[in-house]
């Protein structure tokens, strides 16, 4: 089984590859066209801004790729932190359009309480508004690490697999087929985040 990690230029790609490893599988990080196209799992990583993550990806000829792994070819696809925000279809972040992958958008932390800090930084916990196959083995409230300063609004409920709180609820992660995305960092996660990846190499 083929594991891809793309490569953008943005983020710790690495340690992503490092925990998969700890769980007992390979992965590849790459902007290769042929290895995306011949891969059966993808993850979309990231940190950093919303508009120079998409114009890496146009610069790197990935967009249509990505679209045709996750649209037309139902590959299953998870998206870590800014690369959840980036298969939605807009940010507040920037003007670039995303990757359009799931009905939602991207808005910014807003908070009149000043001892609310953005970005949200630490461990937070998630409920889980639906069954998953990516929450199996898991309790019902699992913790996991999060940094951030935008949030994604899901405008379909039916899409939206857990929420947790800060200052408000906001969407941690979504879930529509084969798309997955995640606020949080399960590479950071300790035992929490291995089962997450776990369960999304071997039960998607």
């Amino acid at each position: 089984m083929s594991i891809v990690i793309v490569n953008y230029n943005m983020g710790n790609p690495a340690s992503i590859k490092n925990m998969i490893k700890r769980i007992g599988y390979e992965s590849t990080i790459t902007s290769d066209k042929n290895q995306i196209i011949n891969t059966h799992k993808l993850i979309l990583p990231g940190v950093g801004s919303f508009d120079a993550a998409i114009n890496n990806l146009t610069q790197l000829d990935l967009l249509e790729v990505l679209k045709i792994k996750v649209l037309e070819e139902n590959t299953p696809v998870l998206g870590i932190c800014l690369g959840m925000q980036l298969m939605t279809n807009k940010s507040d972040e920037g003007k670039q359009p995303g990757l359009g992958f799931i009905n939602a958008e991207v808005k910014k932390f807003v908070f009149e309480d000043e001892s609310l800090k953005v970005p949200h930084m630490g461990w937070n916990f998630t409920d889980i508004k639906m069954h998953s196959k990516l929450f199996e083995s898991m309790p019902e409230r699992s913790r996991f690490y999060f940094v951030h300063s935008f949030y994604v609004k899901c405008n379909l409920e039916a899409d939206i697999l857990t929420t947790s709180n800060y200052g408000n609820t906001f969407v941690s992660a979504f879930e529509k087929g084969n798309i997955i995305g995640v606020q949080f960092h399960p590479e950071k996660s300790h035992k929490f985040g291995m089962q997450l990846l776990k369960n999304f190499i071997e039960k998607y």
